[in-house]
């Protein structure tokens, strides 16, 4: 990355490249969503769950002719359309064709009125996306002034309506313009915004598909919500630039899950832990499919589930590490026959990777401090946050809050979020260490540790815990059996029994809160 890296204009909007002039109708440059688009051979692209398919020409006719109608409703280059719709097909054809001609800003549809209201103020979209007749949260909370453009149709089968288009704009995105624009979880602050240019879309999406050894013959499971980065970056953008194909479900279903794979043959699902816990505790028993890998990453991944699920499936499981300021991913454990480490998320996928000090120097290999990264896919600066750029960026370096080590091989090992670390009295506890121990009781489906607040130490450690199946286990034997395997620093004084533990709208697992969230 240059130097204009984490700075920022007057106004605290991000300063980066200045964008090249938008590109006339008919060229396609490569560095684009488009361009991802643009290769690959004459097999399927994308497909439903109930088998319908668009080869690769078909779905450039219909991500074009959805793009004809935001260009028609006055969308150009680095306008933001904001899209509120249902995982599946719908949003995956509308997503190609917003960031084939404009800037999309996808958000989940499960939200209501009120939280719709506050993104899309933040946003401030030129157009929202949505259902003809539904979304009625949508349809409520959109913006003065942002055109409301309706999903007419199901499946592969749709089409906007943009009638009484202000004229169209056929010019098309560059490089340097602007492709998605997201918010970060915001679970210790307010969500900030972190605009993704099409370069960097385009570069990650490549960077994956050659971390992972995709081709032509590969399909992708998608299960991730399209509202995230992990299911638009590994689910949908980097299979189809390598020519692969996507089979775009509903959204994760434990109990279709196995179903699917079995009927639609995919090579990979990509999912977060959760969703792969829920994939052991629904499975028939081990058994032969065509998956070739299964993939995760938004979290760290539990030794024992890794190893349940390369058992389940008779395949290998990739640990890929990623964020949304890194248009995901930025490390991956290597396929075989490359080495993997246990405990390991792998090494660089097309980026630098480096663990800081504390004042932003480079530290030895074995030396634990702050993962922080550069490189083509990394976000130029959060959009009008000088404050927020000024901590994240260090002489070009983009800091990521997460806490680490490289070894002599260039494996990077991950001890958890710096703000997840709990701090008892002093000692420094990793909540995923932890986590580790607790499920390798055989009667534990789901373990999470966090940070109850203390009057005296400051923090103390808890854990929720989901029992599988017809186990029994009680708090005190859990506690003896972290006691047996770690120090007494880091046995949980707080063991909670629940049906179900707490989750993101990604199924992603926010520690930070979880105390009060529980009543602790």
């Amino acid at each position: 990355m240059d130097e204009m890296v984490g700075s920022s204009r007057s106004d605290g909007s991000p300063r980066g490249p200045v964008a090249g002039a938008p590109v006339a109708g008919g060229a396609v440059p490569r560095d684009t969503v488009a361009g991802l688009l643009d290769g690959g051979g004459p097999g399927p692209a994308i497909s439903t769950v109930e088998g319908a398919v668009l080869d690769r020409d078909a779905l450039r006719g219909r991500v074009d002719a959805l793009a004809g109608a935001l260009r028609a409703a006055g969308i150009g280059p680095g306008d933001r359309v904001a899209v509120v719709l249902p995982n599946g097909p719908e949003i995956a054809l509308v997503l190609l064709a917003v960031m084939s001609t404009g800037c999309a800003a996808p958000l989940n549809p499960a939200y209501r009125e009120e939280e719709l209201r506050f993104y899309l103020d933040d946003l401030r979209p030129r157009a929202l996306v949505t259902l003809d007749g539904g979304a009625p949260a949508a349809h409520a909370a959109a913006p003065p002034g942002a055109r409301v453009l309706s999903v007419r149709g199901t499946g592969l089968d749709i089409e906007i309506d943009a009638a009484g288009g202000v004229g169209a704009d056929q010019r098309r995105p560059s490089p340097e313009d602007h492709a998605l624009v997201l918010h970060t979880s915001g679970t210790t602050s307010r969500p900030k915004i972190v605009p993704l240019r099409q370069r960097n879309l385009a570069s990650s999406a490549r960077n994956i598909a050659a971390s992972l050894g995709l081709d032509t013959s590969d399909r992708s499971l998608n299960v991730m919500p399209l509202f995230h980065i992990h299911g638009i970056m590994a689910g949908l953008l980097a299979p189809l630039g390598a020519g692969a194909s996507v089979v775009c479900t509903p959204g994760f279903d434990a109990f279709a899950f196995h179903r699917w794979v079995d009927e639609l043959a995919p090579t990979y699902y990509s999912a977060v832990p959760t969703m792969h816990q829920m994939v052991l505790a629904r499975s028939p028993g081990p058994r032969r499919t065509s998956l070739r890998f299964v993939r995760s990453s938004s979290a760290a991944m539990p030794r024992p589930v890794r190893e349940a699920l390369a058992s389940l499936f008779g395949a290998p499981v990739v640990e890929a590490y990623g964020m949304t300021e890194a248009s995901h991913q930025m490390t991956s454990s290597p396929l075989p026959p490359g080495r993997s480490k246990p405990g390991s998320v792998g090494v660089a996928t097309g980026i630098e990777v480096a663990v800081l000090d504390g004042s932003g120097e480079p530290l030895a290999p074995g030396e634990r401090g702050e993962v922080a990264i550069r490189g083509a896919t990394v976000v130029d600066g959060y959009e009008a946050n000088p404050e927020a750029n000024a901590a994240a960026f260090t002489s070009g370096w983009f800091r990521t809050g997460d806490e680490g080590m490289l070894d002599g091989d260039g494996f990077l090992f991950l001890t958890g979020r710096l703000k997840e670390i709990i701090n008892r009295g002093g000692e420094k506890v990793s909540p995923v260490e932890v986590d580790e121990v607790l499920l390798g009781h055989p009667g534990v489906a789901e373990a999470v540790t966090f940070a109850i607040p203390h009057g005296a130490l400051g923090e103390e450690v808890g854990a929720a815990v989901v029992l599988a199946d017809g186990a029994h286990a009680t708090e005190s034997e859990l506690r003896d059996h972290v006691r047996a395997r770690l120090a007494a620093f880091k046995v949980p004084r707080r063991i909670v029994l629940v049906r179900e533990i707490p989750k993101g709208p990604t199924g992603k697992v926010q520690r930070i809160g979880l105390a009060g969230r529980l009543g602790l």
